[in-house]
């Protein structure tokens, strides 16, 4: 077994093509091994002393947030709590304030879990996920980076190095919102995130869910054109019924998936409900589950 401490991009691009694996906080990956569900890999290429990917940058089109930017960071941050709360919403609800510390973006959605809370607020505000290796750099559409249950597209020597998001339109909130048993060192049993855009008139003008937990990868929603000129109530209800609908759960210890199915539904209703809120320019608190009284009590 090695271990290589990358001190550039370069460094850990050569490691991986050498065949190492990164790991930067470890949060998914040795408490898997912990667990027993895969041995950590042969060769380990560490890349949490790479500062230049620990960086959040607003740009002329949006935001790049660096692989390495933790959970705190994103629930903290000044510029994504305000314009992309509903990425600050899943980041405040990873794990504990420990985990939030160490663990990165980047990590979270390339262990390409379906239960992740990153992913659903990620694909309903577009993002792209920047993957580099010695070969040079491309973006894939974080819709199209998770191919099933702990897989997804990319080599096994690229690496995440960011991940860009679009600058919402006026009027637009975001909001995402879990079911969970207890308030630390949880995983969403389900969840669902929503970007919302209201018209003048403050029917609904452009509309984006997707679901945690309920498919083998992120599930977005179809069907959602149909709702637009709706009022925010009546296609929150819409939305509901459409996430029940096309969710396709499994049933395991923490929940069958007929409980699922109802649950997601509700879930999908009130992120609707919350992104609406937030795009008619009223503040609601990170995470909104706690502010709205979603999952565990205190």
């Amino acid at each position: 077994m090695s271990f290589t401490i990358a001190r550039t991009i370069d460094d850990a691009l050569n490691a991986l093509a050498a065949g190492a694996r990164p790991i930067a906080g470890g949060t998914d990956l040795v408490v898997g091994a912990r667990h027993g569900k895969a041995p950590l890999p042969d060769d380990l290429v560490a890349i949490d002393r790479l500062d230049e990917l620990k960086t959040v940058t607003r740009t002329a089109l949006g935001v790049s947030i660096g692989a390495l930017v933790s959970h705190h960071d994103i629930e903290t941050h000044p510029l994504l709590t305000s314009i992309y709360a509903g990425l600050a919403d899943s980041s405040a609800l990873v794990g504990s304030p420990s985990t939030r510390h160490v663990g990165t973006l980047g990590g979270n959605i390339m262990n390409g879990s379906p239960a992740m809370d990153t992913g659903a607020p990620l694909a309903v505000m577009g993002a792209e996920v920047e993957l580099r290796s010695l070969r040079g750099t491309r973006r894939v559409p974080v819709e199209q980076l998770w191919v099933g249950p702990g897989r997804t597209c990319a080599a096994p020597d690229e690496l995440c190095v960011a991940v860009h998001i679009p600058a919402p339109p006026a009027r637009a909130g975001s909001a995402y919102v879990r079911l969970e048993y207890r308030r630390a060192m949880e995983i969403a049993v389900v969840g669902a995130a929503a970007v919302v855009t209201l018209a003048d008139d403050g029917a609904v003008a452009t509309l984006a869910v997707a679901l945690t937990a309920v498919a083998p990868i992120i599930l977005s929603v179809t069907g959602l054109d149909a709702l637009v000129g709706l009022g925010v109530t009546g296609a929150a209800a819409a939305v509901g019924e459409m996430a029940a609908t096309q969710a396709t759960p499994i049933s395991d210890v923490r929940a069958s998936d007929r409980y699922r199915r109802h649950t997601v539904g509700v879930m999908a209703r009130r992120a609707v409900e919350a992104a609406a809120r937030r795009a008619g320019g009223e503040t609601i608190a990170i995470p909104v589950n706690r502010a709205i009284g979603i999952g565990a009590p205190s």
